[in-house]
């Protein structure tokens, strides 16, 4: 599956076994119309409808965004970032299409628990409401670069360069630019089984 978009990946895993879009959306409780444009590459889902399609096909998160087995250790240079295997997802209205770029940190090391990834965030068009997600497991978060605005329910909070969050993502939230600069932050998310 090597050099393979998301979606195909998924198609790939749902055909691999039996599995009709009508099937998966009544396990994942998605409709068969946004699976079917997911699987075509018309649309970058959050994070909450991929752990739900990982789920019910019984696969880890991360086997969407990397499919080589390695050993124990995963090594990432930083030149190497920023390949086809990269996930954009849509946020919301931005300059340049896409609100997050994901690079994954993980990719070659298959018993992970933990999903590590460097993002690159685009800022929203003003006026943009940000749409708050939520999923199981927990998220920690440090800024590199540009200011992030994290918000967790009811609570808004900027993020500058050095400054780190953590938090339990069943709670409603939202990560995105607090600026009109693009941001860059390393996120890892743990998903329990």
């Amino acid at each position: 599956m090597n050099g393979k978009k998301l979606g195909e990946r998924i198609r790939a895993f749902r055909e691999l076994q039996d599995l009709s879009r009508a099937d998966m959306a009544a396990r994942t409780g998605l409709s068969e119309e946004f699976l079917t444009s997911l699987e075509n590459d018309d649309i970058s889902p959050s994070l909450g409808p991929l752990l739900k399609i990982s789920r019910a096909l019984g696969v880890r998160l991360g086997t969407f965004m990397d499919d080589e087995i390695g050993s124990d250790c995963c090594l990432v240079r930083c030149k190497d970032l920023g390949g086809t295997d990269d996930v954009v997802m849509h946020t919301g209205k931005t300059k340049r299409g896409a609100g997050l770029k994901f690079h994954s940190l993980g990719a070659g090391k298959s018993d992970r628990h933990m999903e590590p990834f460097f993002i690159e965030i685009f800022p929203e068009e003003e006026g943009t409401e940000p749409a708050l997600s939520s999923h199981e497991g927990e998220e920690f978060i440090v800024v590199v670069s540009g200011e992030v605005e994290v918000v967790i329910a009811r609570e808004t909070h900027v993020l500058t360069p050095g400054d780190s969050i953590y938090f339990n993502s069943v709670i409603p939230h939202h990560v995105g630019c607090a600026g009109p600069e693009m941001a860059e932050i390393y996120a890892v998310l743990y998903l329990p089984e």
